[in-house]
Parts: structure tokens; sequence; C-alpha cells
């Protein structure tokens, strides 16, 4: 099975750049987007439902802003759209499918990079999740969380990880949050089929960042342990350009 998770910064503009031949050579079978920026009456959804895909959306109420999807190859015994927090569904941040014992999750971790008070919002965001996630895991046998999680976890993560020590996305706090959340018992598939690679899933469009690969890896799989050996291969493709993130995979027996 493969999963790709994929900020794509806007659906409309990254169907212009080919995305739907992307994803038919990806032969992914599950694909968790994130930042729509769409309603799907707002793009041909038919042209994802061509490949063969189950597909669910789930939009920000806000025009142009956040949203979701998940799809699958398979369809789903059971699609959750949102966390059930009317705040945090209104930004349309989270899609479950559960496959079985398995369950996938497609997800938007807030941004705190405007200001103070978007910060705090994400903070307060983290808490909740994290309940949100260890109750999951206590329900669940097998999850898998993919998406953008506007957090680099530790040096190797981010390019300049001096310079960025009080950037939003690499201050302690975030960094210490994300060590407990990742003690519940989940995995990072890449760091775990990588261990010293030095590889990023982000670049800010400022200053020639990407030809300069001056990035952060704030996307990831992450898995419950139980999953762990189940890994077969995790990368980040690089070479996608439909969007300021890249494409991040995982491969699963």
């Amino acid at each position: 099975m493969k999963v790709i998770t994929y900020n794509i910064n806007g659906i409309r503009a990254a169907i212009s750049k080919n995305l739907i031949q992307y994803l038919t050579n990806s032969h992914a079978d599950i694909v968790c987007f994130q930042e729509l920026k769409a309603n799907p009456e707002q793009f041909d959804t038919h042209e994802f439902e061509n490949q063969a895909y189950h597909c669910y959306w789930h939009s920000a109420l806000k025009k142009g802003y956040s949203g979701v999807a998940l799809l699958s190859k398979t369809k789903p015994d059971k699609v959750v759209f949102g966390f059930g927090n009317e705040m945090y569904d209104s930004e349309g941040r989270c899609i479950r499918a559960d496959f079985g014992d398995t369950t996938f999750c497609s997800l938007y971790i807030p941004s705190g990079s405007s200001g103070d008070e978007r910060q705090g919002f994400k903070m307060e965001f983290l808490e909740f999740f994290y309940d949100w996630t260890e109750k999951l895991l206590k329900e669940r046998k097998n999850i898998v969380l993919s998406g953008d999680f506007n957090i680099c976890q530790t040096a190797i993560d981010i390019h300049d990880p001096v310079r960025n020590a009080t950037s939003s996305g690499f201050l302690p706090e975030e960094r210490e949050w994300f060590a407990r959340f990742m003690q519940l018992g989940l995995v990072d598939a890449y760091r775990e089929m990588n261990p010293d690679t030095k590889k990023y899933s982000w670049w800010s469009y400022r200053a020639g960042a990407r030809p300069k690969n001056l990035g952060w890896r704030i996307d990831y799989h992450l898995l419950s342990q139980s999953l762990q050996y189940n890994i077969i291969a995790a990368d980040m493709d690089n070479n996608a350009v439909h969007s300021d993130h890249c494409p991040v995979i995982v491969e699963l027996k």
C-alpha cells in the first residue's frame, strides 16, 4: 500500500500544474491533501474520481482557506469529517477513514506564523489534538496520521536551526509538544527509514529558498507502533513542484 500526503497550497492552482497527471503516475492507494483553499464545487472533482478514487472533501467555512481531503482506491468502512469540535472543524483540518482495523487521517495542523494570536491558537489546538489522538489510539488498533504538522521535530529537520530557534514551527515549546506526542506510541515513518538524512518537505517562496534547498520538514506520516514493521519505504518527492510543499510518501505492507 502506497500512501501520499501533500499540502497542495490551493487545489485549483495545483490542478493547473498537472496535479492529475502526477496522481496517475504515482499509483498511490491513499492520498491525503491539505490546504485545498476551495470548496468541491469550485473545481472538477470528477478528475480525481476518474483516477478510481473514492473522494472525501472537508473544506473550511472561510473562503480560500485551509481544507483537507482524503482519496482512496478502496472504499472506507467509515468516514468521519472533523474532530467533533466546531471551532476546529470550521477550519477543515481533519478527515478520518477506517479500513478494517486500520485508521488513516488527513490532517492540517494550524500555523502560528502570522502572529501571537494564531500561535496561541496553535498551542491550544496541539493540546486538544494530543488528547484526541490519545483517545483514538485506545479505540483503534492501527492508525496512520498523515499531513502538515507545521512543526520541525529536531535540528536535522530544518536548514538553519540556530536562526530559526524563535520561529513558529521550531519553537522550543512546539518541539517539546512533538516529543511528548510521539511518546503516545507513534513512529515517524520517514525518520524510521532515513535516520540521518537531511531532506525537506516545505520551502518558503521568498529568497529563492527552494533552489537553495533552504527547507523545513513539517509534513509527516506518523504511525502507531503496531505498524512500525509494516513500513517498506518512506521518502519525499522533492521533484514535484505543484506547491511550496512536496509529496511525502510511505509504502506499507
